[in-house]
């Protein structure tokens, strides 16, 4: 009996142990202020149209659906802003799903 009450409190303590670690995977959200571009356009680095942040030498893509809702406005001219949203990264990139955008006048 208390080798199965030892192994029940083993995998509860593992199970709490995954779930931290995945909710720390989410990223936190923070605000990113610098260029908001294109990074074909402007800056260059990509082939295809892609919104982006670029805040000192980091580059910052917005996910799918952020770019493209916010892609018309700085495609062929660069705007100053604002940026909140959960940052990650992926595949070496540093990917922010945008929550809110704002854009300096």
């Amino acid at each position: 009996m208390k080798a199965a009450w030892s192994m029940v409190l083993g995998l509860a303590v593992v199970c709490a142990l995954v779930l931290g670690v995945r909710a720390d995977d989410k990223g936190k959200e923070e605000t990113l202020k610098g260029k908001i571009t294109c990074a074909k356009c402007d800056l260059g680095t990509a082939d295809e149209c892609q919104t982006v942040i670029k805040v000192k030498d980091t580059v910052y893509e917005f996910d799918k659906d952020s770019g493209k809702k916010y892609h018309k406005e700085i495609c062929k001219k660069a705007k100053d802003g604002t940026v909140v949203g959960t940052v990650s990264e992926k595949d070496g990139k540093k990917i922010v799903k945008v929550k809110e955008v704002k854009f300096d006048k």
